[in-house]
């Protein structure tokens, strides 16, 4: 028994030996050596900071290099490019290993993209213009405003769903479009993830307000975003290992913690 359990100890040291030499990943990534990190263009707070991923700071950028260093590769190794948000959900060969983009993991896209197991599970917010900044967080008093979205994300059916406005909503290309439409006075409200709503308000969108938010863990199905990566990405294997190893080790949690946890104050809707 005593030498079952200390061959059972050597292999598993050597297992995670190997994995923390970055022998998971050998062959395995475009460039080898190195592993090529996609984010968006531009790359906006709290996700990445000064639109900079390669300092670091921002809590993409943070869980980027967290993920490498735990697959084996040194911060110097990891090389970053850019990429459109529907650019990279579209199937084919990809200019990169894993993109960090918010990208939530949803069915119709792992039909033809790869994502890793979540990294963040984000509560979604409601953002108004100032002119309705007083609207109460409730489902009823939200329905008469005129709401904006980004086409194809999670938004729109969970916008649907659990506030059915009495307009449908206007779909815009991306979250900068639907941004530019509420400083041109052209929806009252829009849902963001928290953290985008927060700093919107606060920098992009003059006299705006976060006026509340849905749990994460509102429906069966939270939002939960993924690392994303090429269809039958050898890879994934890797990835995921590296996350759970940063959660079961709390570095996940720390890295939130410090980029994405404030005391917002901002009231679940009813």
């Amino acid at each position: 028994m005593t030498n079952l359990i200390t061959t059972a100890a050597i292999l598993a040291l050597s297992a995670s030996t190997a994995f923390a030499a970055g022998h998971c990943a050998d062959g395995k990534t475009l460039t080898e050596g190195t592993l090529t990190v996609a984010t968006g263009n531009p790359a906006y707070y709290p996700w990445v900071m000064d639109d900079a991923p390669e300092s670091g700071k921002g809590f993409e950028a943070a869980v980027a290099f967290a993920v490498a260093e735990e697959m084996g590769f040194a911060a110097d190794a990891v090389t970053w490019v850019r990429s459109s948000f529907d650019e990279a959900i579209q199937p084919g060969p990809k200019n990169f290993d894993v993109n960090l983009q918010q990208f939530s993991i949803t069915e119709e896209r792992e039909k033809v993209v790869d994502f890793s197991v979540p990294y963040y599970a984000a509560p979604m917010a409601v953002l108004v213009s100032g002119s309705v900044a007083d609207t109460p967080a409730e489902a009823d008093a939200m329905k008469g405003l005129l709401w904006g979205a980004m086409g194809g994300t999670t938004a729109v059916p969970m916008l649907m769903d659990a506030i059915g406005p009495n307009k449908d909503p206007l779909l815009y290309g991306d979250n900068a479009d639907v941004t530019a439409a509420m400083q041109a006075n052209q929806i009252d409200a829009a849902l963001f993830d928290l953290p985008t709503a927060l700093y919107l308000s606060a920098v992009v969108v003059e006299g705006s307000a976060v006026i509340g938010q849905f749990p994460a863990d509102r429906s069966e199905n939270p939002d939960e975003f993924g690392m994303l990566m090429e269809e039958g990405n050898p890879l994934k294997a890797c990835v995921d290992e590296a996350i759970m190893s940063l959660k079961g080790s709390g570095k996940l949690d720390a890295i939130e913690a410090e980029w994405l946890q404030q005391t917002t104050g901002v009231p679940l809707i009813k």
